[in-house]
C-alpha cells in the first residue's frame, strides 16, 4: 500500500470521516495534529492554497480533503492510486 499522510485537527467532523472511510478499506495511514502545530498549519495553508483540514496526501500528492477523498473512492481511483486491488463496499 501506498503512504497517506492526513491533516487533522481534534474537532474535525469531516476529519473523523477521512479516517473512518481509510480504516474501512484497512489503509494504514500517519495523522498528524494541526491543532497542535500552529506553525505547521501555516505553512500548509501557504504552500497548498488551502485552509481547512484534512489535508490529504497521497503518496506525498496533495488530493484534497475528504469530499475528495469520498469522491476517488466512489470512482475508483483512490484504489488505483493505494495500488490497492482491494473492491470499494459502494
Amino acid at each position: 500500500m501506498s503512504p497517506v499522510t492526513i491533516y487533522t485537527s481534534f474537532y474535525c467532523t469531516y476529519c473523523r470521516r477521512a479516517k473512518r472511510l481509510l480504516e474501512k478499506k484497512q489503509v494504514d495511514y500517519e495523522e498528524i495534529r494541526l491543532d497542535e502545530d500552529l506553525e505547521k498549519r501555516e505553512e500548509l495553508v501557504e504552500s497548498l492554497n488551502w485552509r481547512t483540514v484534512p489535508m490529504i496526501f497521497v503518496n506525498e500528492q496533495f488530493i484534497g480533503g475528504y469530499d475528495q477523498l469520498a469522491a476517488l473512492e466512489r470512482s475508483g481511483e483512490l484504489d488505483r492510486m493505494l495500488g490497492s486491488t482491494a473492491q470499494s463496499d459502494s
